[in-house]
C-alpha cells in the first residue's frame, strides 16, 4: 500500500480460475470459504498487485501495481472479454504520481483513489483523496475531494456508505493511521470523527471499507493479534457503537501480508490482496538456486496478488472467530 469488477456464472469461474486450494469447513448449503486467485498471469502476476475494484457486472476491473517497496503506484484497468481478462492498461491520468487504492462508486461512474499529486490547497508530499469521472468517451473531472477528508496529514483510503457517509484512514492524529467518518448532511460533509477507541486502539490501519448499510467496516491493519504481518479484520456497528476489530483468521489471513479489502458491487464477494507464497511457505530442506530463481519469478513469489472469496462465507468465518474470542474471555 501507500506509505507503506456479470456475465454467466460459468464465465466468471473461468475468468477467476486457478483456485488457491485453501478452504475451511462450512455449513452445508453455505458457500465454501475457498480463495480464488484472480486472473493469474494477467491480473495477478509476478509483479506487485493490490486494491482490486470491479464494476457491478464484472466486466471491468481496476487495480494497482507498485514498484516494491512503495516507491511508485500506478492505476490499471482490465476488461473481461471472450472468457478472459485483457492485458491491463494504465489509466490515462495515472503513472506520473503515486496513485493508489482505487474504489469505484456504487453507480460505476466515479473512481476514487489516493494520490500524492500536487494541487492548490493541498500539503505537498502527502497523500490525499481524489476522484475522476468515467464516461463512454473517457475520463474527466479529475480533482481532489473537498471537505474534511483532505484537511490534514495523509489520507490513505476512502470508501462510501450507501447514504454517502465517507469513511477514510488518516494519520491526522499524529500517532498512527486511524479510521474516521465524515457524515453527509444536507449535501455537506461534516467534520471528521474517529470511529472510537475500540477500532482505533493503537493499530496501524491503512484500509477501511465500509458496508453499504454501515453495519460493519472491513479493515486492513497491522495489529498486535495479526498472524504475522498485516491482516484483514472486521468491526461491527452495534447500535452506533463500533466493536473491537475481529481477525478473520485463516485461510483469509496468513503469516504474510493480507490487506486491501473490498466488497464487490454485486455484494457477492470479498476481494483482498495477499503476499502469501514462497517466502512464507514452510521449507523442510534447503532451497536450491534453481528452485529459488523459479519461485522468485512465479506468481506466488511474495509480492501482492488479488483474491476473492464468497462474502457470506467470509462473514461466517468472522462470526466464528468472534464467538471464539468471546469464549476465551
Amino acid at each position: 500500500m501507500s506509505v507503506l469488477r456479470h456475465s454467466s456464472l460459468a464465465l466468471i469461474l473461468v475468468a477467476f480460475a486457478q483456485c488457491a486450494a485453501l478452504a475451511a469447513p462450512h455449513t452445508p448449503g453455505e458457500p465454501a470459504l475457498t480463495l480464488e486467485l484472480i486472473g493469474e498471469g494477467t491480473i495477478s502476476t509476478d509483479q506487485d498487485e493490490f486494491g482490486a475494484t470491479p464494476d457491478k457486472d464484472w466486466t471491468t476491473l481496476y487495480f494497482n501495481r507498485s514498484i516494491p517497496a512503495h516507491y511508485h503506484y500506478v492505476l490499471y484497468v482490465s476488461h473481461f472479454k471472450n472468457g478472459t481478462w485483457s492485458v491491463p492498461e494504465t489509466l490515462p491520468f495515472s503513472g506520473e504520481y503515486r496513485d493508489s487504492d482505487p474504489v469505484l462508486s456504487a453507480d460505476g461512474h466515479t473512481l476514487y483513489f489516493v494520490s500524492d499529486r500536487p494541487a492548490e490547497g493541498l500539503e505537498l508530499n502527502r497523500f490525499h483523496a481524489w476522484s475522476a469521472d468515467r464516461a463512454a468517451t473517457g475520463w474527466s473531472n479529475l480533482h481532489p475531494l473537498s471537505g474534511p477528508v483532505n484537511e490534514k496529514g495523509n489520507t490513505e483510503f476512502v470508501s462510501f456508505a450507501a447514504n454517502g457517509n465517507l469513511y477514510f484512514t488518516s494519520d491526522r492524529s499524529g500517532a498512527s493511521f486511524d479510521v474516521y467518518r465524515s457524515r453527509l448532511v444536507n449535501g455537506q460533509y461534516q467534520p471528521a470523527e474517529s470511529l472510537g477507541p475500540a477500532v482505533n486502539d493503537g493499530r496501524y490501519t491503512i484500509e477501511a471499507f465500509v458496508a453499504p448499510d454501515e453495519s460493519y467496516v472491513l479493515l486492513g491493519s497491522f495489529a498486535r493479534d495479526s498472524l504475522g504481518n498485516a491482516d484483514l479484520y472486521i468491526a461491527y456497528n452495534e447500535n452506533g457503537v463500533w466493536s473491537k476489530p475481529v481477525n478473520f483468521g485463516p485461510p483469509i489471513n496468513t503469516r504474510a501480508r493480507d490487506y486491501s479489502p473490498r466488497i464487490s458491487p454485486d455484494g457477492k464477494y470479498l476481494l483482498f490482496s495477499s503476499e502469501r507464497g514462497f517466502p512464507t511457505e514452510p521449507h523442510d530442506q534447503p532451497v536450491s538456486y534453481e528452485e529459488f530463481a523459479r519461485r522468485v519469478h512465479g506468481t506466488l513469489n511474495g509480492l501482492g496478488n488479488i483474491y476473492r472469496v464468497p462474502l457470506n462465507a467470509a462473514l461466517g468465518a468472522a462470526d466464528e472467530q468472534r464467538r471464539k474470542s468471546k469464549q476465551i474471555r
